[in-house]
């Protein structure tokens, strides 16, 4: 048995498969378990459908690929992926039965094919309370990421969100299934030697539900964009793309550069729209800045059609996007607003630091933002903080200019690199058998 070596169990692509990514780079992963991947299986065929009739579901299946994790680690449970999918989109009794099955038929999946020689596993909240249990039992060194903040904290702010939007999202949730969902995630932290967190933020609600917060270490993650292509004239490719989407409605304003003179400031959240994000929030910043501001909002729209059509009046809704159509975008954008009011550490705000726009944000998102560096941090649920720190954005290029450089420069310390090297510090730190390893 290798003390070096991991078992990571990952449902999804979470961080374009980071943490297998890193632990394979340095000779680290014994192996990687999924659920679906572009690079096992059926999904591999279904590459010879031609790009441009592709739809939108199946672009977001194919960009999943663990690039730098050899070929031969990898098992993903293609067949139970689909079914997990199926159940995400049919379930009558909500979020919370779904991932209770999911996570721990997962579990089951993994123990049945063994942990070879490894001698530690890797999982994440709900879906590895089983497999950090059987390492405990067998000596092995059991990891866990928190990656958000614990659900019991999410519960009571989404229960006090919906106190104030009654009509914003319909509750199919089971009282039952959310309690035993909180406390599979609670043993998990148990069973745990180490908690990662990715911000401050996730191990403060750990402490606030009384968990073990001497096991947690805060690590905060990290990205890397794309390379700009360019086309002809050296024009890089995804400004075109976004010079191209704009609405009728921003054409007019827009120079040919796609400068920022005379035209509304452009504001950008990615995400799900719904109560967690603050989207309620977001329009009404949207409302208070109707001639000096365009707010476009991208990502699966979850909630009523009652508060769908509010928001449209004020702001653009795209819907889902994959991955390869986020770029253009970000590039649309002059800055980025994520007023959640839970997260853990929000990979998006560190893609919008990366494409150099000021982020305005609220602590809960969990971000790297530096308050009146990069961008601004906002309390929750604060709209006319929101708007003000929007408009100070939108009079003052100077400022502007100024902290999209910051954010520039911020960015380049959270690179997958520089996230690969915190990790490995922290595994140095918190577990001894891992001393020899270098950071």
């Amino acid at each position: 048995m290798s003390p070096r070596r991991f078992i990571v169990a990952q449902l999804g692509a979470r961080m374009h498969y980071a943490i297998p990514r890193i632990l394979a780079e340095v000779d680290m992963l014994q192996h990687f378990y999924t659920d679906i991947c572009a690079v096992q299986g059926w999904p591999r065929w279904l590459r010879l459908v031609p790009d441009p009739v592709r739809p939108p579901a199946l672009r977001r299946l194919l960009s999943r690929v663990p690039h730098g994790v050899p070929p031969e680690l990898i098992t993903a449970f293609t067949d139970f992926g689909r079914e997990y999918a199926r159940h995400r989109n049919t379930a009558t009794t909500g979020r919370f039965a779904v991932h209770l099955w999911a996570g721990t038929e997962f579990c089951r999946r993994i123990l049945s094919k063994g942990f070879g020689g490894a001698g530690a596993v890797f999982t994440f909240n709900s879906a590895g309370l089983e497999i950090l249990q059987h390492a405990r039992r067998e000596g092995l060194r059991a990891v866990m990421e928190q990656t958000i903040a614990p659900m019991r904290v999410e519960l009571e702010l989404s229960e006090e969100e919906r106190s104030r939007f009654a009509d914003w999202e319909t509750v199919s949730e089971r009282s039952d299934c959310a309690a035993e969902y909180c406390q599979r995630e609670e043993a998990e932290w148990q069973a745990a030697e180490v908690i990662l967190c990715g911000s401050a933020f996730v191990r403060d609600g750990i402490a606030r539900c009384c968990g073990p917060v001497e096991k947690c270490v805060v690590v905060p993650y990290g990205v890397d964009l794309p390379s700009p292509r360019r086309g002809k004239g050296g024009r890089r490719l995804d400004e075109v793309a976004a010079l191209n989407y704009q609405p009728s409605t921003l054409r007019s304003s827009a120079t040919e550069d796609g400068s920022t003179l005379n035209r509304p400031l452009r504001v950008l959240s990615v995400g799900a729209v719904g109560l967690r994000k603050g989207s309620p929030y977001v329009m009404e910043a949207a409302k208070q800045l109707k001639d000096k501001a365009v707010f476009r909002m991208v990502g699966n729209i979850g909630v009523t059609s009652q508060a769908e059509a509010r928001l449209r009046e004020h702001l653009e809704l795209t819907g889902p996007a994959p991955r390869s159509d986020i770029a253009k975008h970000f590039a649309w954008a002059d800055v980025f607003l994520l007023p959640s009011l839970c997260e853990g550490s929000a990979t998006v705000t560190y893609e919008a630091l990366g494409y150099g726009l000021p982020v305005v944000c609220t602590p809960n998102a969990g971000s790297v933002v530096r308050d009146g560096l990069e961008g601004f941090i906002v309390p929750v649920r604060d709209a006319t903080a929101i708007a003000g720190r929007i408009e100070q954005l939108a009079q003052d290029l100077e400022l502007r200019a100024k902290m999209a450089a910051r954010a520039k420069a911020r960015a380049a310390e959270f690179t997958v690199g520089a996230y690969g090297q915190r990790l490995l510090a922290a595994f140095n730190g918190a577990m001894p058998l891992q001393a020899s390893i270098s950071a």
